[in-house]
């Protein structure tokens, strides 16, 4: 049995030593780090999964972002500490935390990430919306949370105001 929750700030720490375990402290160099630093989270939408034991077994984090002067969310980090992973925890994070957004009213949800993994939750590859460099074009994916919510919404994703 696990338990969902919302992050709390006495979780912060934790949460991110699972994500140095999971990709390395070095994550922070990455592009999408950019857009997020200084800005706040979405708290609503970033969440922590327990175990029985009260162990963190998967976190997921998101934030806002702008492409085109559309509001759209940033989804990521989600990970699963290797001792869970092929669980389907994460699984679990992303259709949990996707069905919230869309009833916080969220249109748009874009990550930087595997085609094959996340197309299985309806992410599909976006033409036209540019990361800050480096990101390989072929990662940036997107989601339509409300239809016809990624139409027309092209340019370079930056920071949320």
């Amino acid at each position: 049995m696990f338990k969902l929750e919302e992050e709390t700030e006495a979780d912060w720490w934790e949460v991110e030593a699972l994500y140095d375990l999971c990709f390395s402290p070095g994550r922070t160099a990455l592009s999408s780090y950019r857009l997020r630093d200084g800005v706040p989270a979405v708290a609503a939408l970033c969440l922590t999964l327990r175990d029985d034991d009260n162990a963190l077994a998967a976190v997921i984090r998101y934030w806002p972002a702008r492409v085109g002067g559309k509001d759209v969310l940033l989804l990521g980090p989600v990970a699963v500490h290797p001792t869970r992973q092929g669980e389907g925890l994460g699984g679990l994070l992303i259709r949990e935390s996707l069905a919230e957004a869309r009833r916080l009213g969220w249109e748009r949800v874009l990550l930087v990430g595997d085609a094959p993994y996340y197309s299985r939750f309806g992410f599909r590859r976006l033409d036209g919306v540019v990361m800050p460099p480096p990101t390989n074009p072929d990662r940036v994916l997107g989601l339509e949370l409300k239809a016809g919510g990624w139409a027309g919404v092209t340019g370079a994703v930056t920071k949320a105001d």
